[in-house]
């Protein structure tokens, strides 16, 4: 049973996830590179204030997910594959060999920097639950025919649609999704409208930036969130971490086309559960488990069990 890694976005971050990773060998390393790097030390990275901040919140994220999922593969054995959302998109290409860890946190920074600098307020993303994607995108149509600025960005599940926009849209969208029968309206811990046209700009920049950092293929299976298939060129790869912030998120298809290529268990790495919430339901064995609600003892016995199986 293949074993697949998946690193959520951001939205998922707390204050003390990083005080909170494992006293592990593989965290230590991770995370004193990362100090080294940014010249920064954890506990700048680490507080409710601080994850206010787009650019250290990405950075956060970034180095959590790399630091649980190397400490998961000392722990229990390592995985065959790995997704992201969004941001999680770049821990998981450190961790299938795609991209340097050095080198992803000098472009995660950049990244962070260029989403906050083009919408530093007044902007953001809502998750509208309980109504399909063509009933939203019908709602998205309407609210731009009278002027609003808003758009589709994830599709998460077949029941929950995130939309980004202005803030009197994202009010003006609650009203409308509510009145179509939306079963909620959630704004998000999010102080940018990703992935939509309105990073276009952001995502050219950062492509520019990348130019001189090394990618490769990455040597475990990545499924991109964005493009709903497996990437196999480094050059697929680097396009795929450079525009996400612009591209639509399809979670729960990209979730379906891992597990009919023989994902059978989804591991999330902390600091969350969304994207176990997120899965949908599958023909067949599997399962998804946040390591948030299983523990790090337990996550690793599920993979140890799951190499046993494979074997």
């Amino acid at each position: 049973m293949s074993v697949l890694f998946t690193f959520p976005g951001q939205g998922a971050q707390r204050a003390g996830m990083l005080a909170s990773l494992p006293d592990s060998r593989p965290v230590r390393d991770t995370v004193e590179e990362a100090e080294t790097v940014l010249g920064r030390d954890r506990a700048s990275l680490d507080t409710a204030e601080a994850l206010a901040d787009t650019e250290t919140v990405q950075l956060a994220l970034t180095i959590v997910g790399v630091a649980s999922a190397r400490h998961l593969e000392q722990a229990g054995g390592p995985a065959a594959g790995v997704m992201g959302l969004s941001i999680g998109a770049w821990p998981a290409a450190v961790v299938a060999g795609a991209v340097g860890f050095a080198d992803a946190l000098a472009l995660v920074a950049r990244r962070g920097a260029l989403m906050r600098d083009a919408f530093p307020e007044g902007y953001g993303m809502s998750a509208l639950i309980g109504l399909g994607e063509s009933v939203v995108r019908e709602l998205v149509d309407s609210a731009q025919a009278d002027g609003w600025i808003v758009h589709v960005s994830n599709v998460n599940s077949d029941q929950q649609i995130v939309v980004a926009g202005r803030d009197d849209a994202l009010a003006d969208m609650q009203a409308r999704a509510t009145a179509a029968g939306a079963s909620r309206v959630v704004r998000l811990d999010m102080a940018v409208p990703s992935h939509c046209a309105l990073l276009d700009d952001a995502a050219a920049a950062l492509g520019n930036a990348v130019a001189a950092s090394t990618f490769v293929a990455p040597r475990l299976a990545y499924f991109s969130a964005n493009a709903r298939r497996r990437l196999w060129r480094s050059a697929d790869v680097r396009d795929d971490l450079v525009n996400n912030m612009a591209r639509t998120v399809h979670w729960a298809a990209s979730a379906r086309i891992a597990h009919e290529s023989g994902f059978a268990l989804a591991i999330e790495m902390p600091p969350a559960r969304v994207l176990t919430g997120l899965h949908p339901a599958m023909d067949g064995p599997g399962e998804a488990v946040a390591v948030v609600d299983a523990g790090w003892h337990n996550a690793a016995a599920l993979i140890r069990r799951a190499g046993t199986i494979a074997d």
